[in-house]
């Protein structure tokens, strides 16, 4: 009669058919462990010694102790009981069940000296939502409970969907910001936010510890990322952490969010800022780099850190012997990706009673302007057909204009002294040549003068002025 009253408890509970039975069984055991403990205590004189020694047992850890998610569902939640010894000793323990029956006595022979650990466990098995608890009760060489381990199932029906084994979920965690400095009065002074990032759109459950304390919990759906926060309102100066505690489907834990509050009714008297960031973009390679003005109003060991685009790139110090001021440099740092599209630089300081920061924004990149050169004007050959015409030979010019990068180049010829019409243009990529000619000198059988070729784009460069004399040959 007994077991079916159990049965029914143990089905209420949630269990499974499997641990139900083992629930029966250890029940119907336990009389006839207890009962043969009871005669072994009586028989043994050693018995009264042995229950002096000093037993401990830590309570039960369930390996997913707050489940949700598809089921059936294996639960394993394990102890470590420790006993010490001076000889040899047997150790009686059993498991406690929430609903109220006991599992099978187990016993394990132990003997040597000092203290020794036995790790134990027990796997549960739930097809149905379920809360409860598991303890362990150590009968021998010493009666000792530990204290309940608590549980949870809550069972999805969630088809062809994810389940726990198949979502992958993160978090990460930060203060904003992470120090406060100032009077405590009522009103967050410092933000803590949580980024969760999940692998596919799924209903999370969270929760903030603050210093080993709950402070806030609960549930978002989350189709990539998703922010979640809570503001702390101190009332008195402190300092410790806060991490991001993802309790389903899956279970995950964030970094440690540090803080610092130093609650002060006045400001303090020595204070450090910055001012006067400046940024620089480096098109040759595509970096950035800046500069600022740390100050201090009384003797200081400051921090600084260096951001861009809110992710910081470099931390140094600076000592202050009194009131003064220096540069702090940023030197230049090559961008890639979206940065390259312009951005921002921060700088953030860090003194004994405060901090302080500036933000500057930066230019986009831009491709590296186009160097132009032009080689000196060379006679590429004479035209001596004008020379019939009682004129000197014609002249046919050439030069070659070169550049680092493509661009178009605008030019003209300079003849004598002249500019020549019309103003010229080429695509240049690398080098090209180009030419130019002129007519021969009427009522002479010699042409002579000075030739230069100019860029005026997108650079101003000149091949200077090369003279040049070209004579018609003698007639036959």
């Amino acid at each position: 009669m007994k077991s079916v009253v159990l049965a029914r408890k143990a089905a209420a509970f949630g269990a499974s058919t499997a641990v139900l039975a083992a629930m029966v069984t250890g029940l119907m055991a336990t009389s006839a462990q207890a009962a043969t403990t009871t005669s072994a205590a009586k028989a043994t004189p050693a018995t009264a010694a042995k229950a002096k020694t000093r037993v401990s047992v830590s309570t039960p850890k369930a390996s997913s102790g707050d489940y949700q998610g598809s089921c059936p569902v294996d639960v394993k939640l394990s102890s470590t009981i420790k006993v010490k010894l001076s000889g040899k000793t047997e150790l009686a323990y059993r498991w406690l069940h929430g609903d109220g029956s006991k599992g099978k006595v187990k016993v394990v022979k132990l003997k040597g000296h000092g203290t020794k650990s036995i790790k134990v466990s027990e796997t549960l098995s739930f097809k149905d939502d379920v809360k409860g608890w598991e303890a362990i009760q150590v009968l021998g060489p010493r009666k000792v409970t530990s204290k309940k381990g608590y549980f949870s199932v809550s069972c999805v029906d969630i088809g062809n969907s994810h389940n726990d084994k198949d979502v992958s979920i993160s978090a990460r965690a930060w203060a904003d910001p992470d120090s406060y400095v100032g009077p405590c009065t009522p009103g967050d002074k410092i933000d803590f936010v949580g980024l969760i990032k999940t692998d596919q759109p799924t209903w999370v459950r969270y929760r903030w510890v603050l210093n080993g304390d709950v402070v806030d919990y609960g549930r978002v759906k989350v189709w990539n990322t998703r922010k979640v926060a809570f503001g702390l309102s101190p009332r008195h100066s402190q300092r410790g952490s806060a991490v991001l505690e993802i309790l389903g489907p899956d279970r995950t834990v964030s970094n440690r969010a540090y803080y610092k509050v130093w609650c002060k009714s006045e400001a303090p008297s020595d204070r450090v800022s910055v001012s006067n960031l400046v940024t620089g973009t480096n098109n040759d390679g595509c970096k950035v780099g800046a500069h600022a003005t740390l100050s201090s109003t009384g003797p200081a060991r400051v921090r600084w850190v260096w951001s861009v685009n809110g992710d910081s790139v470099l931390r140094g110090e600076s000592v202050f012997r009194d009131r003064g001021s220096e540069t702090i440099d940023l030197p230049d740092r090559v961008l890639t990706g979206d940065a390259t599209k312009g951005g921002k630089v921060t700088l953030t300081v860090f003194g004994p009673n405060n901090s302080d920061s500036i933000t500057q924004s930066y230019a986009a990149c831009e491709a590296p302007k186009p160097n132009v050169t032009v080689s000196s004007v060379a006679v590429a050959g004479q035209r001596n057909d004008m020379c019939a015409d009682k004129r000197g030979p014609g002249v046919d010019f050439k030069a070659t204009i070169s550049s680092s990068a493509p661009t178009t180049v605008k030019y003209y010829w300079v003849v004598n002294g002249k500019r020549e019409m019309p103003d010229l243009e080429r695509q240049v990529n690398g080098s090209v040549d180009v030419t130019w000619g002129i007519g021969g000198t009427h009522g002479a059988s010699e042409t002579t003068g000075s030739v230069q070729l100019v860029v005026f784009s997108p650079d101003n460069v000149s091949s200077g002025a090369t003279t040049f004399a070209v004579t018609c040959p003698p007639k036959a």
